[in-house]
């Protein structure tokens, strides 16, 4: 499997739990670990960014293909993947352009809200990067926060207290075989207080400049 890049557990019944890997897909297990079974291997993506399992129904399932540490053995992935019956069927929901996923998130009372943030392209400059945003499922997206073609988002967090709030993470980079720049000047917090429909720029008290690189948001708001 390689990476484990992602753990979601079904907290209605807690021996369910789901692994995701950066470079074999994604495996279940219903006996606490004893046994895992794949569920993805059929998809047109191995490399798992991150996915999503619904705490209200616990069928659902969100995955962001592409996995987002960007290093040389990291593969594009091909868009965005849902399942309504636990894995046993998948449908494909487009963002094939994004390549590398950084987070999925899904809305806390409404499974058909779900946020996306797309990493985008490896190696080249792409406009496929950015927060992308649902509300029918999957049906349609909607791009809300774009920074610049080299500048993606690597985290995003929502509040589910409150998830008109949330807050997501943007990473300037530029990777080429022979260089890795990581720590664009364009890497910077952004937040949202309408469910992520507009994004403003929350700097304040983070360093700023040329020397700032990708931040995780493993924290709650």
């Amino acid at each position: 499997g390689g990476r484990i890049v992602d753990i979601e557990v079904n907290l209605k019944d807690t021996k369910e739990f789901y692994l995701g890997y950066g470079s074999g897909g994604i495996f279940r297990t219903v006996n606490n670990g004893i046994t895992f079974e794949p569920i993805f291997d059929n998809q047109d993506a191995l490399g798992i960014g991150d996915f999503a399992l619904s705490q209200r129904d616990t069928k659902i399932i969100y995955v962001g293909t592409g996995e987002k540490n960007s290093s040389r053995s990291t593969y594009a992935g091909s868009g965005v993947y849902k399942t309504s019956d636990g894995g046993k069927s998948w449908q494909h929901l487009g963002l094939a352009g994004t390549h590398h996923i950084g987070r999925v998130l899904i809305h806390p009372a409404d499974n058909n809200t779900v946020w996306v943030a797309a990493v985008g392209p490896l190696y080249t400059n792409s406009p496929n990067r950015g927060v992308y945003k649902t509300s029918d499922g999957g049906k349609t997206w909607k791009k809300t926060l774009f920074v610049n073609d080299s500048t993606g988002i690597i985290d995003l967090v929502v509040n589910p207290q409150n998830p008109n709030q949330l807050l997501a993470s943007a990473w300037e980079k530029d990777r080429k075989a022979w260089n890795f720049k990581e720590s664009g000047a364009a890497s910077a917090i952004y937040k949202s207080e309408d469910g992520g429909e507009t994004w403003a720029k929350s700097v304040a008290g983070f360093p700023q400049g040329k020397q700032v690189g990708r931040i995780g948001l493993d924290v709650c708001i």
